[in-house]
Parts: C-alpha cells; sequence; structure tokens
C-alpha cells in the first residue's frame, strides 16, 4: 500500500516517467497500477501507459476500463497492438473485442494471427449471456495413461504459465474428458504412478448451452476457481475461471438494477456517462410511465361524480394507491431477485401465487387496520371532522387497503414470473412499471368498493 501510495502522488505530481525507471514499479500489481490509470485523466493515463515495456503492457491491460481500453490501444505502435492482442488470453481478447464498434473492430482484428481470428470470429457468435464467451482456450490435456512422470515433463514442454495451470484436464484414447485434477497431485504422488490411478473422476463440468448466471451457481455450488466446459460429445472446449464469471455476473447485476429502477441499462459507469446520453437513457422509461400515469387522471375522471359528492375521498387517494404501489414493489424486487438466485423458477408460480395471496391479505389487514384507527382517532381527538358517517368511511379505507395491497403484492409476483415465461428478462417489471399498473387499477379497487360501503350515505 506504501509503494502505490507513493506510486499515486508521483503520478500527480507529474514525475512519472522519472518514477517509473525505478524498480520499485514492480512491486506493484498490474491491476493496483491498471486501477490508478483508470482514475486519473485520460491523456495523463495514456501517456503513462506508454512509458512501461510490452510485457508490462500486456500484463496492465485486461484490467484497464473497458471503455478506455480503446484510447490505450490506439496509443500502441501497429507492431505493438499486434503482440498484444495475441498475447491477451482468450477471455481478455474477446472483453475488449466485444466493446468496439465497426470500423474499430474491423481494425483491431487486422491485428489478430490467423488462429487468434478463427477463434475470436466464433465466440463473438455466441449470445453475450453465453458462457462461451468466457472461456480460455489456452489450456492443455493429458492422456489417463500417461505417467506422472510423462505428465510433468509434457508440462513443463506445452504448459504456458497462466491460470489455468492449477488445475490439469485428463482425457481419455478417444478424448473426452474424464477428470480435472488439481497440480498438487502430480507432486504429492511418486512419479511412477499413472494418472488413472490417482483420479477420482469426479468432473464437475458445464456444457455449451449454459449461461454466466448458470456457471455463477455452478461456481458457488461446488467450490471451484475454474471450470472446463464440454460439449454434447464430451470433448473440453474451453476452460472458464471464477473471476470472469464473477465480472460477468457483476455486469449483469448493475444492468438488473438499472432497469428495475427503470431505465435503459447504461453502456459506461455513471461518472463517465455523457450528461445527454444519461438523459436519453433515462426520459424513455419516463415518457412510458408518465403516459401510462395519465390513466390514473382518466380513472379519477370516471369517478367524478363519487368524488363531487364525498369530497373526503379525494384525501384518502395518495395513501391507498401508493399502498399498493409499494407493496407490488415489494413482492416484484422479492421474486425477481429468487429468479436470479434459483431459489424459484417458472414452475413455481402457484407456489408463488398462494404465498403472495395470503402475504397480500396479511399485510393488507395491517395498513387496513392502521388506516381504520388513524380515521376513528382524528375522528374523536377533534383533528379532523369525517362527518356523521366516519365509521362508514373508516371501514371503506380498511377494506380498500385490503384489496390494493392484495392487487399489488400478486402483481408484482406474477409479472416477472409470466415476463421469464416468455423469455423476456424479469427485470423490465421495474418497480415503476408495477407501481404505476397498481396505481391505475388501485383506484379501480377503491372507488368501488367506496361505492358499495358509503352507497345511500355519502353517494
Amino acid at each position: 500500500m506504501k509503494i502505490i501510495t507513493q506510486f499515486t502522488s508521483q503520478l500527480f505530481s507529474g514525475d512519472i516517467k522519472k518514477y517509473f525507471s525505478r524498480s520499485a514499479e514492480d512491486q506493484i500489481y498490474p491491476s493496483d497500477i491498471a486501477a490508478i490509470l483508470n482514475t486519473i485523466p485520460l491523456e495523463s493515463a495514456v501517456a503513462t501507459f506508454a512509458t512501461f515495456n510490452l510485457p508490462k503492457k500486456v500484463r496492465i491491460f485486461p484490467f484497464l476500463e473497458r471503455y478506455n481500453q480503446k484510447d490505450f490501444f490506439n496509443s500502441l505502435s501497429e507492431e505493438q497492438r499486434s503482440v498484444l492482442l495475441n498475447s491477451l488470453v482468450s477471455t481478455d481478447r474477446i472483453s475488449f473485442l466485444s466493446s468496439l464498434r465497426d470500423v474499430d473492430f474491423t481494425t483491431a482484428t487486422k491485428y489478430l494471427n490467423e488462429k487468434n481470428k478463427r477463434e475470436s470470429e466464433k465466440l463473438l457468435t455466441y449470445p453475450k449471456d453465453s458462457v462461451l464467451r468466457l472461456i480460455n482456450t489456452d489450456f492443455i490435456t493429458l492422456r489417463s495413461n500417461m505417467s506422472i512422470e510423462e505428465a510433468i515433463r509434457y508440462l513443463q514442454d506445452n504448459q504456458p504459465d497462466n491460470e489455468n495451470a492449477n488445475v490439469v484436464y485428463v482425457v481419455d484414447e478417444r478424448g473426452k474428458l474424464v477428470d480435472d485434477m488439481p497440480i498438487r497431485k502430480l507432486i504429492l504422488y511418486p512419479e511412477s504412478k499413472h494418472l488413472n490411478e490417482i483420479m477420482d473422476y469426479n468432473c464437475i463440468t458445464l456444457g455449451v448451452n449454459d449461461t454466466t448466471e448458470d456457471a455463477a451457481v455452478t461456481f458457488k455450488k461446488y467450490d471451484r476457481v475454474s471450470l472446463p466446459v464440454v460439449g454434447a460429445d464430451g470433448v473440453i472446449i474451453g476452460v472458464v475461471t471464477v473471476d470472469d464469471v464473477m465480472d460477468a455476473s457483476e455486469e449483469e447485476d448493475t444492468r438488473d438494477m438499472q432497469m428495475f429502477g427503470g431505465m435503459e441499462s447504461l453502456e459506461f459507469p455513471y461518472v463517465k456517462t455523457p450528461l445527454l446520453q444519461l438523459v436519453q437513457k433515462r426520459a424513455g422509461w419516463l415518457v412510458i410511465l408518465f403516459l401510462s400515469e395519465m390513466l390514473t387522471a382518466t380513472a379519477m375522471g370516471y369517478f367524478e361524480g363519487e368524488i363531487s359528492k364525498a369530497v373526503v375521498l379525494a384525501l384518502f387517494v395518495p395513501l391507498v394507491i401508493s399502498s399498493g404501489g409499494n407493496s407490488g414493489s415489494q413482492a416484484a424486487t422479492l421474486i425477481i431477485r429468487a429468479m436470479a438466485v434459483r431459489e424459484l423458477t417458472v414452475r413455481d408460480w402457484w407456489y408463488v401465487m398462494r404465498r403472495e395471496i395470503q402475504s397480500g391479505l396479511l399485510l393488507g389487514l395491517t395498513l387496513g387496520f392502521l388506516g381504520f384507527v388513524r380515521i376513528t382517532l382524528w375522528q374523536h381527538l377533534g383533528w379532523y371532522n369525517y362527518g356523521e358517517h366516519w365509521l362508514l368511511m373508516a371501514t371503506t379505507i380498511l377494506f380498500s387497503l385490503i384489496g390494493i395491497v392484495l392487487w399489488g403484492t400478486f402483481s408484482g409476483s406474477m409479472i416477472p414470473i409470466i415476463l421469464k415465461r416468455v423469455k423476456l428478462d424479469p427485470a423490465t417489471s421495474s418497480a415503476p412499471f408495477v407501481a404505476t399498473l397498481v396505481d391505475v387499477t388501485g383506484l379501480v379497487i377503491y372507488f368501488s368498493i367506496a361505492a358499495v360501503i358509503l352507497r345511500g350515505t355519502l353517494l
């Protein structure tokens, strides 16, 4: 930490090149250097990046913010671009290429060798949430009939020093994956033993159709740091590491949270998003919700006669409809998160419905009782006079809150499941959307109940 602090102070003092001529540079992790470069002005960061030797640049580049990587890449000579791009592991290379658009993408792919170009073009055809987007193809397989001595010699000659070197993958004579073996086993057992003698044949794998969400669940369940991805024939295609899955999950969670808040997901972090783009991302949903809320005015206009006869009804409109919207947002949040962590699936809709109807009734009774008590206290304490029919008014609020909260919890829980069933992202059933839906229908429930209870008195 002391070195990083000193490094940062040198950056802001302007003595950058002088500092990087010192051996202390090698004591700082590439991720820490990248973190500092991500926080200083881009022009200074690019100038600092240029002071490193090429191997250092290759190690730092994957940790740079994706939205800035293009500027760092373009600052290199053509020869350095080629070396850097072909030296990256496949996951980092795909991450960078997928952030480029049109001309920039075409230009970058020109620096790839034929092998990496074919591989990248293939991986980029997969869906963005596919686990195949995260595979690292730099791995080595060993034959199960190899001796430990042969295996160690083969690894020394062929295995690159990367994050996949902690686990070796053992295949049978047909090339089918049969085990993933920690490298420690090759050290702890006698060299004369064969791999098939020390294998446990307990290999956890991911499939080609798995998503990053599936991978995150599997990593958590089996507490692994890397997992192989196999095809239908059992042949290993690549390796996925937990850090790449965590990064993908973080991006997905960020998108879901933004969409759930009632806006389009941002392409860049909030602090890096231009003001006009930020407004554009938020305006669309706000316009839709605004137009939807206009239905609230339409609904109130339909009950204009009831309001004119009993103005006191209008006093409780914000109270009852906000309670329904809040309960709906709660239910939607709970169900979306439960589906995200695989606690629930679409098939559990009946269980969810029964549970939320029960919850809605209990919550509605709680709020309805509070509303009833509120009117009763205000009437008897003289804080407000609801007239001679105050008891009927309190009863109206009681049953209205029961109905509206029940409808809110039901809607909030079912909408995400319906969207999931039709292959849409449940996050789009955002809290504002659910709240707007319940606002409009809540008014209908409120005034309909009032019309029944207050008929012949206030109405």
